[in-house]
């Protein structure tokens, strides 16, 4: 039957279904049966509400096609239909009466309400409901959709064997099969990382002696649970249960009724009983109830049928926020839950498999076959192969100034040897505390080639947090800008370089092992106490050809060298030109805080390869720096999507890089196409493995948060001096070679479809305000994705979720933008402008350095056109929406609790003033509301 015939009903929110005779039906006989059951419940009758079309299918079989508005028809009007049908079909063949009993008069919903009323302000006043989901593949975008028409459906089920014991063991611990169904679900969504799992579930609010109406008579009512880890699934179902008998007995009352803010809930289930089609005198009849084709009205849409043949599972969802894979993963993670149920019911939560072991092993080793050959080289061997083939070449430019690489082998050699006469060598520590000039790397190589690790101390640090340093250390020396100096000397011609090489009073050491020490880097703690990080050189050059091969590191390359050497972002600047024939430019202080003055010296020295943070790029941009030869490389915090648009057209290649400092500066990569999209930390480099995993170092499926997990070349040999740190942060691989370890980053991230990671944010950047857990990173995320916004960030001050923006978006925009995508509950209350963000002395984001907000500004004036007009435009921003009229009702216009929500937040964001929830349901109208607001505003 063509759907058109319902169009004045919007499209959205149909129920269908099909009755299938085969035998001798008589067709007359079944219209008239169709007039009588229209007549017995009339609503159907009135407007396109209801149609029912008979249509032969084949020799002695007929279908009868029923459309219905979901206005007047809910799930169980589909058995009261088939059945009045089969007695009115019977008493038009057999000419007796249909014996129906007469209809009990409605219209008592709002007596039953008003006494369920106290019970249930109660009852959700008890039970507040978080309207965020995870689920894989959903980025958020999915979330809060209602009338949907773009989507999709895909079918699944329980096998009939599997059913039946999911059936014994519903009896055998005391509940029944629909908890246990609504618990497996919720057990799903607790393994997917939703820490207070909510489904949308019907209930059906006939009275007693309603049972044979028709109509809309089922409230959609938000059930939550708190499963915590531990508990044994089977117990965690009997306490489900528990908490929808307490629901049923609030459900006449919708919760906006009863004062709730229940947000709009992202999954809807629904579970019936199959019950056998009525008996049609002389034929055959079975019911089948279709999915339909109207609008999607949630993010995921979990229809069961339970019948003697098993569990048929229609899973619908919005194809423009889901993928058919997306959800075909859901039901196999699904159906893995049920299958641990069924035999071992007593499994704790998180034992639960959502992964088989094929899924599990494809997850861990797909995107981690990056092995590749290294040769078993240091540092100053490497070096020492550039210096044999091109002594003649510049090797270090720091303003007018130039070594070659003769001169620099030299210095470096000379530095060795002085360091070696003081008893320096294999497992020491050097500090070198130096300028940003032409000895410093001199400095460190001098270091290397002595076989010890060097310290690197920025000068511009704290007194005090040096000396910690050098104390905690036990560095056996400390380098200094004189004594770099004076192993440099004056310059002398290339060609005589060699012969000014020093004479040593004792050899120098042969160089160092692969697995000696190359450097220790001190980072920041979370106690407050810096913590020494060991890296050898085994994994500093397996991190210096994966960037050679990666950004095509030439000989003819010259790299800027920008970032301070106590930054690890240090490194690959450096020491990758230095082994690969390259030329480093060495940037002083005041330059690399100057976009300006750094343009002018990449533009002077021809710099090919440059690093820095986002912000150092957006510096640049803004000194209008443009290098279409440039290869571009961002790192150490995230890449916004605006800045890498602005960024991409300026340069000839704009690599994504993302590392910790435990795993050698760099792991991953992802080069940015010339019209990003989307911006990832992409795949893992050569001999790096990178691991998603949950609580249970169990792998997380695609498109879900987990735990970055690194492992392979990088790793560092761990925390100096701190075992307690080593057994905390590195522990056994998960998938790996026997012995071999993986660092915990303590970053989320989620793996994308086509293996590329999507970093989220620190796992410890979460707050929680008003009762709703709230991750800053995905508020930091979607700010970010607004046009005008360069850099974002998201805190919580004076008990207000605030907003921190570069860049020229308004704030109003940027509300509007974030409402769309958030629940109303992530959407910052106030939004404050910036033109940087504070940054640590890596150039990181320093969240505790945020600003408070501004005192809120003064409420729009009193005159009350002007108050109108406000409230004009705020409904019509929230609804989307050109213009309206001051008398239309907010819940005719598609108004729901989410919509309330984000109107209250703006209206005490803009005009200063709490509307209090009920006051939308007395006065839905923006004149109505207005009136309200005038009230609240009036002193006392």
């Amino acid at each position: 039957m063509p759907h058109a015939l319902l169009d004045e009903d919007g499209g959205e929110h149909r129920l269908s279904f099909s009755v299938h005779f085969h035998g001798d039906l008589d067709p007359a006989a079944l219209d008239r049966a169709r007039d009588a059951v229209l007549r017995r419940h009339p609503a159907l009758a009135r407007g396109p509400l209801c149609r029912a079309v008979l249509e032969p299918v084949g020799a002695g079989e007929h279908r009868l096609r029923v459309v219905a508005s979901r206005r007047v028809f809910d799930h169980r009007s589909v058995d009261v239909f088939v059945s009045d049908l089969a007695a009115f079909y019977r008493a038009e063949t057999k000419g007796t009466d249909p014996g129906l009993p007469e209809l009990a008069p409605g219209g008592n919903e709002e007596q039953r309400i008003g006494a369920a009323l106290p019970l249930a302000r109660r009852y959700w006043a008890a039970h507040p409901v978080d309207g965020g989901l995870l689920l894989p593949g959903l980025d958020g975008a999915g979330l809060g959709v209602r009338g949907v028409r773009d989507g999709a459906a895909v079918e699944t089920g329980v096998a009939a064997g599997l059913r039946n014991a999911l059936h014994d063991v519903a009896e055998r611990i005391g509940v029944t099969p629909y908890a246990l169904m609504v618990a497996s679900v919720h057990a799903v969504l607790f393994r997917y990382g939703n820490p207070a799992p909510v489904t949308a579930l019907d209930f059906d609010t006939r009275a007693p002696g309603e049972h044979a109406r028709i109509g809309d008579l089922v409230n959609e009512l938000p059930f939550s649970s708190a499963p915590q880890g531990g508990t044994p699934f089977a117990e965690f179902a009997r306490e489900v249960g528990s908490g929808l008998r307490a629901l049923h007995r609030v459900c006449d009352v919708p919760p906006v009724r009863a004062g709730a803010e229940t947000a709009q809930v992202p999954v809807h289930l629904t579970y019936r009983q199959w019950t056998p089609a009525p008996c049609f005198p002389g034929v055959v009849a079975t019911v089948d109830r279709e999915p339909g084709d109207g609008a999607v009205r949630h993010t995921l849409d979990m229809a069961l049928l339970d019948g003697p043949d098993g569990i048929e599972a229609i899973l619908r969802y919005p194809s423009r926020s889901l993928t058919g894979d997306d959800v075909r993963g859901i039901g196999r993670h699904w159906l893995s839950v049920l299958t641990r149920i069924a035999a071992a019911p007593d499994t704790a939560l998180a034992e639960l498999p959502l992964l088989d072991r094929e899924e599990r092993d494809r997850l861990l080793a797909e995107h981690n076959g990056t092995a590749v050959g290294r040769p078993p080289a240091t540092v100053p061997e490497l070096f020492a192969e550039q210096v044999a083939r091109r002594p003649d070449a510049v090797a270090v430019i720091h303003e007018d100034r130039r070594l070659t690489y003769a001169q620099l082998d030299a210095a470096a050699t000379r530095i060795a040897g002085r360091l070696r006469d003081k008893g320096v060598g294999p497992g020491d520590l050097v500090a070198v505390r130096a300028g940003r000039t032409e000895s410093l790397p001199a400095g460190l190589l001098g270091v290397l080639k002595a076989g010890a690790a060097y310290l690197p101390l920025d000068a511009e640090y704290p007194a005090e947090r040096l000396g910690f340093i050098v104390a905690d250390s036990g560095a056996a020396h400390e380098l200094t800008d004189t004594e770099l100096a004076a192993a440099i000397g004056d310059f002398v011609p290339p060609e005589s370089a060699a012969a000014a090489a020093p004479r040593l009073s004792a050899p120098l050491l042969p160089f160092p092992a692969p697995d000696d020490l190359a450097y220790v880097i001190y980072t920041s703690g979370s106690t407050g106490r810096p913590k020494g990080v060991r890296i050898e050189h085994r994994s500093l050059v397996n991190l210096l050809l994966s960037m050679r091969d990666l950004l095509d590191s030439r000989p003819d390359a010259r790299w800027l060298a920008a970032a301070s050497a106590a930054f690890d972002m240090s490194v690959p600047e450096f020491f990758l030109p230095l082994v690969t024939g390259g030329t480093v430019v060495m940037a002083s202080g005041a330059r690399t805080r100057d976009g300006s003055m750094l343009r002018e010296l990449i533009d002077r020295e021809r710099v090919t390869h440059m690093q820095a943070t986002p912000t150092g790029w957006a510096m640049l941009l803004d000194a209008g720096f443009t290098a279409p030869a440039i290869t571009a490389i961002t790192g150490g915090e995230a890449l916004p999507p605006t800045l890498a648009r602005r960024l991409r057209p300026r340069v000839g290649r704009l690599v994504n890089l993302y590392g910790p400092t435990e795993a050698t500066v760099w792991s991953t990569a992802d080069e940015i196409g010339p019209e990003p999209e989307r911006v990832t930390i992409g795949r893992p480099l050569a001999n790096t493995r990178a691991y998603v995993l949950d609580g249970r170092l169990s792998p997380v499926p695609v498109g879900l948060p987990g735990d970055l997990y690194l492992a392979g070349a990088g790793l560092a040999a761990g925390y100096l001096g701190r075992p307690e740190l080593d057994r905390e942060r590195f522990l056994p691989e998960v998938s790996g070679p026997p012995g071999s370890r993986m660092y915990r980053t303590g970053d989320q991230v989620r793996r994308l479809a086509d293996g590329r990671l999507e970093f989220l944010g620190r796992a410890d950047d979460q707050v929680k305000l008003r009762g709703y857990r709230i991750e800053l990173g995905e508020i930091e995320s979607r700010l970010l994705a607004v046009p005008g916004v360069d850099q974002a960030a998201a805190a919580v001050r004076e008990g207000r979720l605030v907003g921190y923006v570069v860049g020229g978006a308004d704030g109003g925009g940027l509300r509007r933008a974030l409402a769309a995508s958030l629940p109303a509950y992530m959407v910052p209350e106030t939004f404050v402008a910036l033109d940087s963000l504070p940054a640590t002395p890596n150039g990181k984001l320093d969240r505790s350095a945020l600003p408070s907000p501004p005192e809120a500004a003064p409420a729009a004036g009193s005159d009350p056109e002007d108050l109108l007009a406000s409230v004009r435009q705020i409904w019509c921003e929230v609804l989307r929406v050109p213009d309206l009229g001051d008398t239309e009702d907010l819940f005719d216009l598609g108004g729901h609790s989410l919509t309330v929500a984000r109107i209250s937040a703006r209206i005490l964001d803009r005009l200063g003033v709490e509307v209090p929830l009920l006051a939308f349901f007395d006065a839905p109208t923006v004149q109505g509301l207005t009136a309200v607001i005038a009230d609240l505003r009036t002193p006392d």
